[in-house]
């Protein structure tokens, strides 16, 4: 069936209008970031752009080391719930054991828990380890995701039993089939997974507020925040360069990886 020429026109013409309105926001930061002060301050258009909020924003408040902190991380708790999630779901699909189904049920009802639920709970067990301004207080209360197990128990599932059976007639175990059958043929949910996994970790506000008091290891989030003064008038060109440094990672991540992401959350949705 071919869509008539003037309804081509006016749902792109709609698609794009859209695009633009929830791209401008980060449009401005972009521009303002190349903005003197006091060019934001007053509203004018720059006469001319520059790269010296960007200069500054790494040499008074070494964003850099922040960023550094956010990735890594990021990366580790990515690395966590997909090892984690992976495991659980392989446990799920593939071992018998009693009130099997009941215990994935109990486990998928933790998502209807709030995170600021959990908050307090957790700070107290990480403190009672000793793991405040600590790499391990930021990552390991966040390796144990019951959406991953989820989407991955919905994948592995697919993966027809004989194929497990013939498996085990060739002597195969458990590890072996796990890393050489069942993780490549959930190739796309695990990317969705670990690019879900690690925005989630990048963006992370509250957590790290909290679980750290040390700038040696806060992340960048906590920095950005940092570029605001209340003492002063904020330097907002310095301040959207900032944010500016902050969102490219995610940007490339997406942009990189917009393809699988798409085809995950589909057949994630569609089993």
């Amino acid at each position: 069936m071919r869509i008539p020429l003037g309804r081509k026109i006016v749902t792109y013409f709609l698609l794009s209008t859209a695009a633009l309105l929830v791209f401008m926001p980060t449009l401005m930061a972009v521009v303002m970031s190349f903005m003197t002060n006091q060019d934001i301050m007053t509203g004018s258009f720059p006469s001319a752009f520059s790269l010296d909020n960007y200069r500054r924003a790494f040499e008074q408040f070494s964003l850099m080391h922040y960023v550094i902190n956010s990735l890594f991380v990021s990366i580790i708790i990515m690395i966590g719930q997909l090892v984690l999630s992976s495991l659980a779901a392989y446990a799920f699909v593939f071992l018998e054991f009693k009130g099997r189904d009941f215990l994935f049920y109990l486990f998928i009802a933790t998502m209807m828990v709030p995170f600021e639920a959990s908050i307090i709970p957790n700070f107290h067990t990480i403190r009672d380890l000793g793991w405040i301004d600590q790499y391990t207080g930021l990552t390991v209360p966040f390796f144990a995701m019951a959406f991953g197990t989820f989407l991955l128990r919905q994948n592995f599932k697919q993966i027809p039993k004989e194929l497990r059976e013939a498996s085990q007639i060739a002597g195969m175990g458990e590890v072996k089939f796990y890393l050489t059958v069942v993780l490549p043929v959930a190739k796309t949910s695990l990317i969705t997974l670990g690019v879900y996994g690690f925005l989630t970790s990048w963006n992370m506000y509250l957590w790290p507020l909290l679980a750290t008091t040390n700038d040696s290891v806060r992340t960048v989030q906590i920095g950005l925040r940092q570029l605001q003064s209340q003492e002063q008038m904020n330097d907002w060109g310095m301040i959207m360069a900032g944010a500016v440094i902050v969102i490219i990672p995610t940007l490339i991540l997406l942009f990189s990886g917009q393809k699988k992401l798409q085809r995950g959350l589909t057949e994630g949705a569609l089993k």
